[in-house]
């Protein structure tokens, strides 16, 4: 499955050289970042749609597949925090995104549900947890207009990896003895009680995959575990999990001006892209 390391880089390679970085702080850039999601989506399909956010910014969505029946949504916020250039918050997700949309339209494979790519706006503060959030725009439109969503993946900093000893944190001492101590794995998180899908996910990434996937179904509480867009869609009641490389657990240059493209493992990326292609598909 020709997922292209290139691309990744190049999409990467362009959100994070804007300057100023593409927070709300910089709109002009922001709106730039938009721009460019939107072209790549309309290379590939007509079916593209913007959704509106406030302040004339966008979801952007493009869908694959049968219009009707059940739906599979993949989202990442392409917003950055104040003034960094977000590499791994969130370059590393959205270049993710743009590179599942661009295999499925080449590969065309027949699929069994939809599959709507969300370019969410508006995960970082001062929106977090508030109902501005593009993910709670999304996943309130689905619950209104009744949509059956078999499951939202949500890519949330795919792109950092270590092989450095003892380099991976935990929200709790006793997960120490139930993961990895190096950060080099990606994980499939979910909450509580949907343990079975995560372990589906986990499992279809695994299978076509060339990383460690470890996964963890944790209370919302659990530090971490509840913060992106994915947490909209448990609001709602539906199934979702979140692809994470554990963020500030191992990355030292999580919301920091140091969260550069040099600091990004773009084979693992791969990896994590094909794994996420499979589970998309198959779930």
């Amino acid at each position: 499955m020709p997922v292209q390391r290139d691309r990744l880089y190049a999409d990467v390679q362009f959100l994070t050289s804007l300057n100023p970085p593409r927070s709300i702080g910089y709109p002009e850039s922001l709106r730039k970042a938009e721009a460019y999601i939107e072209a790549e989506f309309c290379k590939l399909s007509g079916r593209v749609s913007k959704q509106a956010l406030h302040q004339g910014f966008h979801n952007l969505i493009l869908s694959y597949g049968p219009e009707q029946g059940e739906r599979v949504i993949i989202g990442a916020h392409y917003d950055v925090c104040d003034d960094t250039p977000g590499a791994d918050d969130n370059a590393s997700a959205v270049a993710g995104l743009l590179e599942l949309a661009r295999v499925v339209h080449e590969e065309a494979p027949e699929a069994k549900h939809r599959l709507d790519f969300v370019a969410f706006n508006f995960e970082e503060p001062p929106y977090f947890a508030t109902e501005k959030m593009g993910s709670a725009v999304h996943a309130r439109s689905l619950k209104r207009d009744k949509v059956d969503v078999k499951l939202m993946i949500c890519l949330e900093m795919i792109g950092y990896f270590t092989d450095k000893p003892n380099s991976q944190e935990f929200p709790h001492e006793s997960l120490r003895k139930l993961y990895p101590s190096t950060g080099n794995f990606i994980v499939v998180v979910g909450q509580a009680g949907q343990e079975r899908t995560v372990k589906r996910v986990q499992q279809f990434m695994q299978e076509h995959s060339r990383i460690d996937v470890q996964s963890i179904a944790a209370p919302q509480g659990l530090p971490g575990v509840s913060l992106s867009d994915h947490r909209n869609y448990w609001a709602q009641g539906y199934q979702a999990v979140m692809i994470n490389d554990t963020s500030f657990l191992r990355n030292p240059h999580y919301h920091q001006r140091t969260d550069t493209i040099d600091k990004l493992d773009f084979d693992k990326m791969v990896e994590v892209v094909r794994g996420v292609y499979a589970a998309m598909l198959n779930f």
